[in-house]
C-alpha cells in the first residue's frame, strides 16, 4: 500500500461518525445512502461528505439499483494494514484472541450479525489478462488462495474446485462450485460450496474493469441463507485473499507478511 493510501485509511477512520458508518454497513450492508444518512443527527449533506472520504479511501463502495445507491463496507484497505504490521506468528493468536472476544461480546448483548452479502473491490497494478490468469491458474492461486490449487475450465455450465494438498499427500476438494457465466478478463461467476458441509451453494461473482493504469476488481459474494456455517467460515476470509492477490501480481512474489 502507498502512503497517501495509507494516510486516507487512518484519516478517514479517524472520525468516530465515519467508524460508526462502517459499523453499521457491517451490520447491515446494502443499506442505502438515505438510510444510513437516517442514523445521524447531523443533516444528510454532512452524511454525504463522511461517505464521500470513506468512499475516497476505498472502504466504503456503492452498488446501484434502481434509484438507490447501496452502500458496502470494503475491508481490503484495512486487511492491507494489518498485512503491514501483524508477523505471521502473531496473526493467528491476534485471530483467536479477538474471535473470541467477539463472541463473547456477541454472546452478552444478544447481538445478532446481519452481514449476508459482502462486497469488496481492490485495485491492482496490472492487466484485465493477468489478473484473469491469476484467478484461473493453479499455480498462483496455491500463493494466495489460502494454499489452494484452482481446478476447471472455467466454461459456463463447468465445474470449478479449490483443491488442498493433506499432511499425508492425499488431495481434497476444499471448495466447489459451478461456473455461472465466464467472460476471460471481464467476469468470472460461480457457486460457492464447502464439501463437507451441508449448507446451501452460495454465489460469488469478479468483476473485471480497467481503472486507468490499475485494474479494479470487485468481488460479491450473496446468496448466504442466513447466518450459516458457510457464512461464519468466510466472512474473514476474502481480505486476505485479495491483498495476496494484489501483492502477487504487483510484485511477482507470494505476501509474506513480516516477523
Amino acid at each position: 500500500m502507498k502512503n497517501d493510501a495509507t494516510d486516507k485509511t487512518f484519516r478517514a477512520l479517524s472520525d468516530a461518525n465515519r467508524r460508526r458508518m462502517l459499523d453499521l454497513l457491517k451490520e447491515r450492508p446494502g443499506l442505502g445512502v438515505g438510510e444510513l444518512s437516517e442514523r445521524f443527527a447531523f443533516s444528510r449533506f454532512a452524511a454525504m461528505k463522511h461517505l464521500r472520504v470513506l468512499e475516497d479511501a476505498g472502504l466504503v463502495v456503492s452498488r446501484k439499483e434502481g434509484r438507490t445507491r447501496r452502500l458496502y463496507l470494503n475491508a481490503i484497505p484495512i486487511q492491507t494494514i494489518y498485512d503491514r504490521w501483524i508477523s505471521r506468528y502473531s496473526a493467528l493468536w491476534a485471530s483467536r484472541l479477538t474471535a473470541m472476544k467477539y463472541e463473547l461480546e456477541k454472546e452478552e448483548s444478544g447481538m445478532k450479525t446481519n452481514s449476508l452479502s459482502q462486497v469488496y473491490v481492490v485495485y491492482i497494478r496490472t492487466s484485465p489478462e493477468k489478473l484473469w490468469k491469476a484467478l484461473t491458474d493453479s499455480a498462483m492461486t496455491k500463493q494466495y488462495f489460502h494454499g489452494t490449487e484452482v481446478r476447471g475450465d472455467f466454461r459456463k455450465g463447468s465445474s470449478i474446485d479449490y483443491m488442498t494438498t493433506e499432511e499425508d499427500g492425499s488431495v481434497r476438494s476444499a471448495l466447489s462450485g459451478q461456473i455461472l457465466e465466464s467472460q476471460p478478463g471481464k467476469k468470472l461467476v460461480h457457486t460457492f460450496a464447502f464439501p463437507r458441509l451441508t449448507d446451501e451453494p452460495t454465489r460469488v461473482t469478479y468483476e473485471i474493469e480497467q481503472a486507468g493504469d490499475a485494474v479494479k476488481l470487485t468481488v460479491t459474494h450473496d446468496g448466504f441463507a442466513g447466518e450459516t456455517e458457510t457464512y461464519t467460515m468466510v466472512k474473514g476470509g476474502w481480505p486476505p485473499i485479495f491483498s495476496g492477490l494484489k501483492t502477487l501480481l504487483e510484485t511477482g512474489e507470494p505476501l509474506r507478511i513480516g516477523a
